[in-house]
């Protein structure tokens, strides 16, 4: 790590508490670079003084730093594993679910695992909490406008009941939205609520280190009750589960012990 990145990883860390050595460096330095560059910055020492005094580049710097690519039911027949396996199993232990969507980007992952829940159980029963590291992508989850590519993989019976179209796209209907509570966290620094029956959070330990995310499996593992789930990506298979105190219950779906 050159002096110049250094510079800025450690100011960053400073600032907002966000550790950027945490992330994959190449990865994070090319994103981190081009956007550099784009607003005219030599240096990650002059992008830094740029970003401290300009709030607008700083929320622009957060977006390009936290990759926020989501649809709805990504990958959906693992929702379809949630819901005719997964779900059921926890609803038998537990009257009411305690869920959270840990960085659920725009919106699409929370509002799939409302959408999913209320075809077992009455509102009532779900607490779903989602957070976000960036305050500017949490607005835009809350404000539930979505255009056909997120969409894709949302059933036509879905899209019908609870969504409105509007526009270039569609709106989710105040009946999911009111389900869910959206918050900022940082994973990396911020302490986790305990008590989940369901915690899902994928395709975003692909950018950690590998120390990052020793560290996050087992605060997702202390996280939740016992005989709680972590769903996580298709990419993001945990290949020594009994480490963290999970076993494997599904492709994907690891069950705390």
């Amino acid at each position: 790590m050159n002096c110049d990145y250094s510079f800025f990883v450690d100011s960053i860390r400073k600032k907002t508490g966000i550790d950027l050595s945490l992330y994959k460096e190449g990865q994070m330095k090319r994103r981190l670079i081009s956007l550099r560059e784009k607003r005219g910055h030599a240096t990650f020492t002059s992008f830094y003084e740029a970003i401290s005094n300009d709030s607008k580049l700083f929320d622009e710097f957060l977006d390009k730093m936290t990759i926020n690519v989501s649809e709805f039911f990504r990958n959906p027949n693992r929702w379809e594993v949630l819901q005719a396996k997964i779900l059921p199993r926890l609803l038998k232990a537990n009257p009411k679910l305690k869920i959270w969507s840990a960085a659920c980007s725009t919106g699409e992952e929370p509002y799939s695992l409302a959408i999913t829940s209320k075809q077992l159980v009455d509102d009532s029963k779900v607490s779903i909490l989602a957070t976000d590291i960036d305050k500017a992508i949490l607005e835009r989850a809350k404000n539930g406008f979505y255009t056909d590519r997120s969409l894709k993989e949302v059933p036509a019976p879905f899209l019908s009941t609870y969504f409105t179209s509007e526009g270039a796209g569609y709106r989710i209907n105040d009946e999911i939205k009111k389900m869910i509570t959206f918050k900022q966290q940082n994973l990396l620094a911020d302490r986790f609520d305990t008590g989940y029956d369901l915690i899902v959070c994928r395709n975003v330990m692909i950018y950690f280190t590998e120390e990052a995310k020793d560290t996050l499996y087992h605060k997702f593992s202390d996280a939740l009750k016992p005989g709680g789930v972590l769903f996580v990506g298709s990419t993001e298979q945990i290949f020594n589960p009994g480490r963290y105190g999970f076993d494997a219950e599904d492709t994907f779906f690891y069950r705390k012990k």
